[in-house]
């Protein structure tokens, strides 16, 4: 039995649409997490694939519960999801329009890393030495607190407009 290719692109679009628990502004695709949809050859079983932002992340049961969910809605209450690690997550994957709407919900995002190498790999390591003010635009900021309202945050505020905000720290 094999899903028809269409099957799996509803599959996808469904799965997409999941946002992340943690940072609600942006979908599970946005912040590129969402690896890959197919389907497996032989039973044609929809499998999905995600990689978590780090080792460990708390929103990862959260996740595979809600893409199950968004997978049983679409027609494939059987669909397998499938974590992987490797090659590890980086914010460099976060897509352009999730970059946006980090901006937009007052979340500075965290810099394009310039390295080389497979997935990005192998090249120098991000140093975050400010933060763009997501409100005002000011790089007049300074760092309150290493720890934000997750743990893939950091407290930071803008000197120019006075105003809190939180940075997603650059993996």
């Amino acid at each position: 039995m094999s899903a028809a290719p269409a099957a799996v692109d509803a599959a996808r679009r469904a799965v997409a649409a999941v946002v992340d628990p943690e940072i609600r502004v942006l979908t599970i695709e946005e912040l590129g997490i969402l690896r890959d949809v197919t389907e497996e050859p032989g039973t044609g079983r929809i499998v999905v694939t995600i990689t978590p932002t780090y080792t460990g992340c708390p929103a990862m049961d959260v996740i595979r519960t809600d893409v199950r969910a968004a997978l049983a809605a679409a027609g494939h209450p059987d669909a397998e999801v499938r974590t992987v690690y490797a090659p590890a997550w980086t914010t460099d994957w976060i897509s352009e329009s999730g970059r946006a709407k980090l901006t937009a919900a007052g979340i500075a995002p965290p810099a394009r890393a310039a390295t080389s190498g497979p997935a990005g790999r192998g090249g120098p390591v991000p140093l975050t030495l400010g933060a763009r003010c997501p409100r005002c635009g000011s790089p007049e900021t300074e760092q309150l607190s290493r720890f934000g309202s997750t743990a893939c945050k950091a407290l930071w505020r803008c000197r120019a407009c006075a105003e809190p905000f939180d940075h997603l720290k650059a993996l």
